[in-house]
């Protein structure tokens, strides 16, 4: 099933294939998703957030689009790198293939060279893993130069594989005006033509809308996309992402599919689906408000810190309360005291100088007033700065990150990265078991020894300190690789004040909050 988009970025592909990957997942299908991405980075590793929204960390280590984050949560199973597809990737494989002489002199062209590697990858993912349904998001707009390429692929494999093995569900827009007061078809309907025009021909039609659509907007928009009225599916505006599986199962969508693919009788398309509606119903129940204050470098977009927002909510939901997340510039001038009214301080991942300071003192103050604080990554490490200038009287402590002359650097480079060449896909990166020690904080939130967890770094804790940072009352609890490497900071002393080195918030999901959070959420909600 290969899911586009038209009219404008940011509608919702990502959100809609994961919830037909859902309710296909729940109606028994063994499922899964592949987000294609037709820019010419090799992937999103080292492309600024603020642009792009939150780099996804997968268990093997891929470092891909936040919709692979998306399609784990809906699906509630690890994502493979592979699953995340880019222009870079596919050209480099046929470049590849023709300085080895696999192409046999044949002059290499975009068709069918590149069209090719395009298919053989989606096909040997869904071949592999022996799929009963492979969910494919084609990123970018109908129209745009650098996806024409995918789909003329996806194209091809419509010819090749018939009707009943292939489905194309089209994301577009209709706008409702507030001088006319009507739903506008004409966004649509030039956006199919588009997809028309490179010969595809859509099954579905999944329109975005603030309001449900009117069924006359429909039956237009079907008449004027061939498209059935009954398949032009109303994707309006909702209280949470996590009722669309809902909202596109009641219009019939999954019974749709299985008549499509000549399954229809074959598979119960309602059966379990009111599980993840219980998911969903937790999810927006609300409850008492906890304020948290998340302090960050990339804090213009929301979907920098899309994963650790919905850890947050997660973790809200599991303890009956409404978490409110303000997002504060730690670039921002003067001192810190606004964070006194919030329940909790969380500072996510980032790199670089820019903000550092702020980040710093607001651990600071989190520490000094009693504020549960959670840090991840750079808030883990740069806690540990804070805490070296102020408890233990370290004026020159620093990150190497921020200053590689620092007099005291209690944070830096990891050995392996000395001499790394470039900076894409060479920090450590993907799933590390990590020892946690019994009977502290980090014991008591994850109740085992032993567990796995996601990272995405480049600088460590450097050990030369460990006694001095023990003795003025912070301890590491957590550590990997034999212990060669700090994973987890705490000030036992505080009411809650935890710093992890990795990234927890990759491993949340809907009703299955990451343990570090919900911890936090609970601490943030007594104070």
């Amino acid at each position: 099933m290969f899911v586009t988009g038209g009219v404008m970025s940011g509608l919702g592909k990502g959100i809609t294939a994961s919830s037909i990957a859902k309710l296909l997942q729940l109606a028994g299908q063994r499922v899964s998703c592949v987000k294609i991405d037709p820019y010419l980075n090799y992937d999103a590793g080292t492309m600024n957030p603020v642009a792009h929204g939150e780099v996804f960390v997968t268990e093997d280590g891929g470092e891909c689009d936040m919709d692979i984050g998306n399609y784990e949560r809906f699906l509630n199973q690890d994502i493979p790198k592979s699953h995340n597809i880019t222009t870079a990737q596919v050209y480099s494989s046929v470049i590849e293939a023709e300085r080895d002489g696999r192409y046999l002199g044949a002059c290499v062209q975009i068709i069918p060279h590149v069209t090719d590697e395009i298919k053989r990858r989606i096909t040997s993912i869904a071949e592999d893993e022996g799929l009963d349904f492979l969910v494919v998001e084609c990123g970018g707009t109908v129209g745009d130069i650098e996806s024409l390429p995918f789909l003329e692929a996806l194209r091809q494999l419509r010819a090749e594989r018939g009707a009943p093995g292939v489905v194309f569900v089209h994301v577009t827009l209709a706008p409702s005006l507030d001088v006319v007061g009507e739903q506008k078809t004409k966004p649509t309907q030039h956006s199919v033509q588009e997809l028309r025009r490179i010969g595809i021909q859509p099954d579905f039609l999944a329109v975005r809308c603030s309001e449900p659509l009117c069924a006359s907007t429909r039956q237009k928009i079907g008449m004027f996309t061939n498209v059935p009225a009954r398949d032009v599916l109303s994707c309006h505006d909702a209280p949470s992402v996590l009722h669309v599986p809902q909202m596109l199962h009641e219009q019939g969508i999954i019974d749709s599919v299985f008549t499509k693919m000549g399954k229809a009788g074959m598979v119960d398309a309602s059966a379990n689906w009111e599980r993840w509606n219980r998911v969903a119903g937790s999810m927006a129940a609300g409850g008492p408000e906890v304020r948290i204050a998340m302090v960050g470098k990339y804090v213009t977009l929301s979907d920098s810190y899309v994963s650790v927002n919905e850890a947050l909510r997660h973790a809200g939901a599991g303890a009956g309360r409404t978490v409110r997340i303000d997002w504060i510039d730690s670039e921002q001038p003067g001192g810190w005291g606004m964070l006194s009214g919030y329940g909790g301080v969380l500072v996510p991942g980032g790199f670089g100088t820019r903000g550092s300071e702020g980040i710093i003192g607001a651990a600071a103050y989190a520490r000094d007033n009693g504020i549960p604080y959670l840090g991840i990554c750079f808030g883990f490490q740069l806690a540990a700065v804070a805490f070296a200038r102020g408890d233990l009287g370290l004026g020159g402590a620093n990150t190497t990150e921020v200053d590689g002359k620092a007099e005291h650097p209690v944070v830096g480079l990891l050995p392996d990265q000395e001499g790394a060449e470039g900076t894409g896909g060479s920090l450590r990166l993907g799933s590390n078991e990590i020892t946690v020690r019994e009977g502290t904080l980090a014991g008591r939130t994850y109740g085992r020894t032993s567990i796995r967890r996601r990272h995405r770094h480049r600088y460590e804790i450097n050990k030369d300190y460990l006694e001095r940072f023990e003795r003025a009352g912070m301890r590491f609890t957590a550590e990997s690789d034999g212990g060669r490497r700090m994973e987890a900071l705490e000030i036992p002393s505080h009411r809650f004040y935890l710093g992890v080195q990795f990234h927890p918030e990759f491993s949340s999901r809907p009703g299955f909050p990451e343990e570090s959070f919900a911890a936090f959420i609970r601490a943030a909600s007594s104070a």
